[in-house]
């Protein structure tokens, strides 16, 4: 089987060398530019299948309007400046809307290239900043952690009881803008944090940092940190004893970072904006089919590509043509009400700004699975 890597290098090999084939008057080019490779591999390798699940489920369908979907994969090697060229080449190849990036720190860099074009971007990036700049063709295929870190606090609050936090953060711009956004939660609950350690992105040891924040004697820590880094801490923490809750937004309880965090994964807590674990019937086919057709179980990110995949093809046939402009205005104040657009998994909305809204979910993990055990209404 040809990995999504070996497929993403070819095709950044080919459009480099030989320039981006322009689309056919019976396809639509919708790339995916993602991280098959570096620090961003498994977030960006979920991402890019579901996105791809979608796209094989839309061309046995007869495509959008007639037109099937061309998705070239290109890999940025989770490097911004790298995103930024594989953005720009997509447009030059007649791309439509782009799928990608995931990470934050790259969409940050590579979004301007698509406004500046007028072409509609779809990105997993969950950084607050993505959608306060004023740019009208970026999208989010999840919320933003503006909308998510807050979920956290009535459990810090009323159920931990908390006092004081500790907080072990990743320093990029993911980490960076949940990170403020936990700190003014905390302050406005009236929680002192405690300690507050930065980490770096593909950092491999935590000893000293789990160590700063056993010191601290806090009464639960905050994890925000990517998915390796989080198996890391984890670990460390259970072989340095220590015993206060470990709660996280959006990774902490994804189902690579158990696997990889094996029983120092049992107990913590998150909440998820997404995860296929859900007792919601649209997630729980989507989850078989992506299951049956890699062999491995979808996380948060490959629900992002699939549903954003689909929200392309929903509004292009609200609008009746291929127009990025139209695409575009349209997202704005937009709902997909999942009783009329199945594909969404579950009904979503965007604001002006591209900022997305839906129900998201508190999870634990018992018995080395990530379990879902509330539902949190759309904010």
């Amino acid at each position: 089987m040809v990995s999504f890597k070996s497929l993403a290098l070819a095709s950044v090999f080919a459009i480099s060398t030989f320039g981006v084939a322009k689309a056919a008057d019976d396809t639509v080019i919708i790339p995916c530019v993602c991280e098959a490779s570096g620090a961003g591999a498994v977030a960006g390798t979920n991402f890019h299948d579901g996105a791809h699940l979608a796209v094989d489920e839309i061309n046995a369908a007869g495509g959008i309007m007639g037109k099937k979907i061309v998705m070239d994969d290109m890999d940025t090697a989770t490097d911004p400046q790298t995103s930024k060229g594989l953005v720009q080449k997509a447009i030059d190849g007649g791309a439509y809307a782009i799928m990608g990036t995931v990470f934050s720190g790259s969409t940050m860099v590579n979004m301007l290239v698509a406004q500046q074009a007028g072409v509609p971007q779809f990105t997993g990036g969950e950084a607050p900043a993505l959608t306060a700049k004023g740019n009208g063709f970026i999208f989010r295929t999840a919320m933003g952690s503006q909308k998510g870190v807050p979920a956290l606090t009535p459990y810090f609050k009323d159920t931990l009881k908390a006092k004081k936090v500790a907080v072990e953060w990743v320093n990029n711009d993911f980490g960076k803008g949940g990170h403020t956004v936990f700190l003014d939660e905390m302050k406005k609950a009236g929680i002192e944090v405690a300690v507050d350690v930065s980490s770096e992105q593909g950092q491999a040891d935590f000893a000293a940092d789990v160590a700063k924040i056993k010191d601290a004697k806090a009464d639960a820590i905050f994890v925000y940190i990517n998915e390796e880094e989080s198996a890391r801490f984890m670990k460390e923490a259970k072989k340095q004893g220590v015993t206060q809750p470990l709660v996280g937004e959006v990774i902490l309880t994804s189902d690579k970072v158990i696997e990889l965090a094996g029983e120092a994964a049992e107990g913590v807590f998150a909440h998820v904006g997404l995860t296929a674990n859900a007792d919601v019937s649209g997630i729980k086919t989507y989850a078989e089919k992506f299951k049956a057709k890699y062999g491995h179980t979808s996380d948060h990110n490959g629900i992002k590509g699939y549903t954003g995949v689909y929200a392309i093809k929903y509004v292009t046939e609200m609008n009746g043509k291929f127009d990025k402009k139209m695409l575009a205005d349209k997202m704005h104040g937009l709902t997909l009400d999942v009783a009329k657009y199945p594909n969404m998994l579950m009904t979503v909305s965007w604001d002006k700004d591209g900022e997305m809204s839906r129900d998201s979910f508190m999870t634990t993990v018992k018995g080395g699975k990530q379990v879902v055990i509330s539902t949190v209404p759309a904010n």
